[in-house]
């Protein structure tokens, strides 16, 4: 499977998902083994909000943040990504010749994990700890199932929820379950490509990019990452330490902006970690 890449294509503001898909959709016809990772943040914001559950954040001491996820916010949840974006992404993907095939983590079991017992937020400086919270890590990936996709010539279109190993849904963090894809395949590639050019020293200034960490420098990357960022960082590492050879963090928008990603654009991770 060295030669399957994994993409994740964020779900934040701003992202022309026309231009990346289409893009997607020749790789996969030029005979490219590839799966595709999506988030959908702010739409489910938006619907959210519509209905009347406004999203809500959890900021761990770390400075790591996710969403608060109660059983009204996990429906939403299925409903946004596993339903409405998940299913635009495969019709796109579908209409432009490449066999799409949409799941969520959890079906047939893709990503497996544990919920959260506990989690320690931050807010207005007090430490709480929540215990209901729906949320959890993917620790295991059903590769069987996904090189039999991949095997017989569809490309998988992921997305969170998760699910426990005793059958509960979860919510995971889209970066963190693509870097654990890309780890438990042994792939060549994983791209995280969202609304920023990649890593930032000044989270405020695109100038201010990272183009390049090595495996033995990725402090310089964590002091760097800001909110989300953090998280996309994290799971760059993750990918690396579990063998994954490149990482790239990169802007999802532009004509072209795998090929930009895989020819020098973003933030650049290469080595192996021990």
């Amino acid at each position: 499977m060295h030669d399957t890449i994994i993409i994740k294509i964020g779900g934040g503001e701003g992202i022309n998902l026309d231009h990346i898909l289409d893009e997607f959709a020749e790789l996969v016809r030029s005979g490219q083994r590839a799966i595709l990772v999506h988030g959908g943040s702010h739409e489910t914001n938006l619907i959210a909000e519509r209905l009347g559950q406004p999203p809500r954040f959890i900021t761990s001491p770390s400075g790591h943040t996710s969403r608060r996820t109660d059983r009204a916010t996990l429906d939403i949840f299925n409903m946004v990504y596993c339903g409405k974006i998940n299913k635009s992404i495969v019709e796109h993907l579908r209409a432009h010749n490449a066999d799409a095939v949409g799941l969520s983590g959890i079906d047939a079991g893709i990503w497996r994990g544990t919920r959260k017992d506990a989690i320690r937020s931050v807010e207005d400086g007090l430490t709480t700890i929540i215990r209901d919270d729906l949320s959890g890590r993917v620790e295991d990936v059903n590769v069987v199932f996904l090189k039999l996709l991949l095997d017989t010539g569809h490309t998988p279109v992921l997305t969170p929820p998760a699910i426990t190993h005793d059958g509960i849904a979860i919510n995971v963090d889209a970066d963190r379950a693509a870097a654990a894809t890309a780890a438990a395949l042994g792939a060549a590639e994983l791209l995280l490509l969202s609304n920023v050019p990649g890593v930032l020293r000044d989270h405020t200034d695109p100038a201010s990019l990272i183009t390049s960490i090595s495996a033995d420098n990725l402090e310089t990357a964590r002091d760097a990452a800001k909110g989300r960022m953090k998280n996309k960082v994290l799971a760059a590492e993750e990918a690396l330490t579990a063998g994954v050879p490149r990482v790239i963090i990169g802007s999802a928008n532009g004509d072209h902006p795998i090929a930009a990603a895989r020819n020098g654009a973003g933030t650049h991770f290469e080595g192996a970690l021990a």
